[in-house]
């Protein structure tokens, strides 16, 4: 069974920061997607931050560009994404997404909560 699992949430203070993982397992693809979205009270759910498995390429929304960082460790299928100097802002449930390439087959993590205060 194809599962996420997501861990590092927390309550943080303005400018520090935090490491989300996502386990993944389950899964026998060669070619996709996987990273991280967030939601805020009252916002819809976007796009933080995302690499392609077949070439490594990144995908990071504005809001997060030179803040965030995203990485993997193959030999445990796993993607990380490091946030530094965060922001109020970037209070949300952050989400771990896997996305198949090329067809509708995408799966979600449970969601992991970040807190910024101030």
């Amino acid at each position: 069974e194809a599962q996420l699992v997501e861990s590092g949430g927390g309550l943080v203070q303005v400018g520090g920061s935090l490491r989300l993982s996502c386990a993944a397992s389950g899964f026998n693809v060669d070619d996709y997607y996987i990273g991280w979205f967030r939601q805020a009270p009252g916002k819809e759910r976007e796009e933080v931050s995302c690499m392609r498995s077949s070439d490594g390429n990144n995908y990071y929304a504005d809001s997060v560009k030179g803040r965030f960082t995203i990485s993997g460790d193959n030999a445990k299928n796993t993607v990380f994404l490091q946030m530094n100097s965060l922001k109020p802002e970037d209070t949300a449930v952050y989400y771990c997404n896997f996305k198949v390439l090329f067809s509708r087959i995408e799966y979600w993590g449970q969601g992991t909560q970040v807190t910024v205060s101030s």
